[in-house]
């Protein structure tokens, strides 16, 4: 009995290993910074967080140990000016060599492919910029050179082409390493404060979704997905601003079969206040909406008032009930797949929405629902 509860407990002391990483490890020596200080930074997304400290020992050496529960960024740094970035897994063992005089940028890693990783975009874009500098030197410096202008037009196109290598190699780097963090700092890295490197929104899409799926919980990751999320919508709201500009008015139009069968024109109601609702039969609070804009429609209508129902469904017999059901007496329409077209225009992210149109068919709003709506169709009368 007793030699099977040990060999239980051994079994439980392995199983409980197993789930719980050791940690990480950095260690490695630093030549010429005997005995000053070495600081290990968390790098989060707008600042960086002193974790620990060591001194040097008389050989340089040195060493942290943490954990961690995903991968994360580091910097091992002497001073503000002089430090390196790490991207450390959870229980990697990582050997940094390097001098004090050039540890920025001239260090070894072992034991960490995604730090490598890092150290390959910071050189790369390192010497990117030491190029783009020399150049931009030159077309000040002979400025005052005969035959300048020549020069000047052939400078100008290798910045051009400098930039174009820069972002292509970039933009490989993350459509290559999606899952890897590092593709993280490749998307955030910068020609200069107002020009990131990369500008591809596809490659913000791959590499936010993919990290996401691996690590949700990442800080970083975080980031990158609620941004790309930004700017896929405003993407969207450009696109529609495009579309408002070439058409001439800020509501496109919309040409979809009501439920007999007719084609209604949104445009065939200038001349009236107009509700364009989006909506589904099988959505509740569509439905209970419609409570509501039953008592707005009779009061309203007399004056001028329509509301064109725009269907998202793709059950004729589901929509034509739920008309029938709520006595929906305006005009309703949709294809019956959707109406696709309708929503990409409109830039529908949910149901039910709706936007609220003047006598000249120019949006006045938008998702305004309850005594709010009642209040400013009531002002758009006045």
């Amino acid at each position: 009995m007793k030699k099977i509860f040990l060999i239980f407990l051994v079994l439980a002391a392995f199983i409980s290993a197993c789930k719980k990483p050791n940690g990480f490890v950095i260690s490695g020596k630093i030549t010429n910074a005997e005995e000053k200080y070495l600081y290990l930074d968390e790098l989060k997304v707008a600042a960086s967080v002193p974790i620990d400290s060591v001194k040097l020992k008389k050989d340089g050496s040195f060493e942290f140990k943490g954990k961690i529960n995903y991968p994360n960024f580091f910097l091992l740094r002497l001073t503000d000016q002089n430090f390196l970035t790490l991207l450390v897994d959870t229980t990697e063992k990582i050997t940094v060599y390097g001098d004090a005089a050039n540890f920025s940028h001239d260090y070894i890693v072992e034991g960490s492919p995604g730090s490598l990783l890092v150290q390959e975009l910071n050189n790369r874009l390192t010497a990117t910029k030491h190029k783009l500098d020399s150049i931009r030197s030159r077309l000040v410096v002979f400025r005052t050179r005969e035959g300048y202008g020549t020069e000047k037009t052939r400078w100008e196109q290798q910045l051009i082409e400098i930039k174009k290598s820069q972002i292509q190699y970039s933009t490989d780097f993350v459509q290559k390493h999606p899952f890897s963090m590092a593709s993280v700092l490749a998307l955030y890295q910068k020609f200069d404060d107002s020009n990131y490197v990369v500008q591809d929104l596809q490659s913000l899409k791959v590499a936010a979704s993919a990290l996401n799926s691996v690590f949700p919980k990442s800080e970083h990751v975080k980031a990158l997905y609620a941004n790309t999320m930004r700017l896929m919508a405003d993407e969207k709201n450009s696109k529609l601003r495009e579309f408002i500009k070439e058409h001439g008015t800020n509501s496109p139009d919309i040409n979809l079969p009501d439920y007999n069968g007719k084609d209604i024109l949104l445009s065939s109601l200038r001349g009236k206040i107009v509700l364009i609702q989006f909506w589904s039969a099988k959505d509740r609070a569509s439905r209970i909406q419609n409570e509501a804009l039953t008592e707005l429609y009779s009061k309203y209508k007399s004056r001028g008032f329509e509301i064109y129902q725009v269907s998202v469904d793709n059950e004729r017999s589901a929509w034509i009930d739920a008309i029938e059901q709520d006595g929906l007496k305006w005009i309703n329409v949709g294809d019956m797949k959707g109406s696709m077209s309708a929503l990409h225009n409109y830039n529908i992210q949910k149901i039910p929405s709706n936007y609220i149109l003047d006598k000249e068919g120019n949006i006045v709003a938008r998702d305004i629902q309850g005594p709010e709506l009642d209040k400013l169709i009531g002002k758009l009368f006045r």
